[in-house]
């Protein structure tokens, strides 16, 4: 038998540490292997906006084993069948999309937690249990289990204070782009409007005890935030770095074709 895989990202946040994060909307493997030794704490591998699935996230969890980024794992819908399935795949942690209210919380939580505690379905051979050598897998699983879930609309920050309170939520994430459409800013996350309300939003998660997390380029915001109490930041999206990449280098070498 073997012991359970600890999760460190999320005893991290439970200590109060920053863990700087990259996003990954690239689902390949070799990708998330290489990101996994770039010395980010965490790298959030995509599900919701790109064109991932289990199989491929299974894969991408196997090649970043040993790496020193966790891996979380963001599943396209706050829905139960699929949170099992990313759960039995080996995914410690999770950030669950549009959770606008308490009891989206309480559902969200639920789903990563067997009977009697919660509704996650029970196998005994999977990835997460080590294929069944976990020893008391079952009784253990849920200490280890990040509960991550996204306040990205009007409606979630007006009960931010109701989903900070259900138990088993390990940190609330804001998201900026989904944030600035709810508030009437769509396609404008930096519109000083929404910046107020994300620091406001991050203030209020942190005065409720859980960590606050965010995405953004901004550096600014980044750091006003990581003042007010966010944990989890990711500061750059692995396709918009590649992008910007290829582009200044063919600008370096734009004279050759004068």
């Amino acid at each position: 038998m073997t012991d359970l895989p600890r999760n460190p990202f999320k005893q991290a946040l439970k200590e109060g540490r920053v863990q700087l994060g990259l996003w990954s909307m690239m689902p390949d493997p070799f990708i998330a292997e290489m990101l996994a030794e770039t010395g980010y704490d965490w790298v959030l591998l995509d599900t919701e906006h790109s064109p991932s699935d289990l199989r491929l996230v299974a894969s991408q969890l196997q090649a970043a084993r040993g790496g020193s980024a966790h891996m979380v794992v963001r599943p396209p819908v706050n829905d139960p069948i699929v949170i099992k399935q990313f759960l039995d795949i080996g995914a410690q942690s999770l950030l669950l999309p549009m959770v606008n209210t308490a009891e989206e919380a309480r559902a969200a939580v639920a789903a990563t937690r067997y009977p009697p505690e919660g509704m996650r379905g029970v196998a005994g051979v999977t990835r997460a249990s080590r294929y069944g050598k976990v020893k008391d897998y079952a009784l253990h699983a849920a200490e280890e289990i990040c509960v991550l879930v996204q306040a990205e609309t009007r409606q979630a920050l007006e009960q931010l204070e109701d989903i900070a309170a259900v138990e088993g939520v390990d940190g609330i994430f804001i998201g900026p782009a989904d944030l600035a459409a709810s508030l009437g800013f769509p396609g404008q996350p930096t519109h000083p409007e929404v910046m107020d309300v994300i620091e406001d939003a991050t203030a209020r998660i942190a005065a409720a005890g859980l960590p606050a997390g965010i995405l953004t380029f901004d550096a600014g915001l980044i750091r006003r935030v990581t003042a007010r109490g966010a944990r989890f930041v990711a500061v750059g999206v692995d396709i918009s770095l590649l992008q910007a990449s290829a582009e200044q280098l063919a600008q370096s070498f734009s004279d050759l074709k004068t």
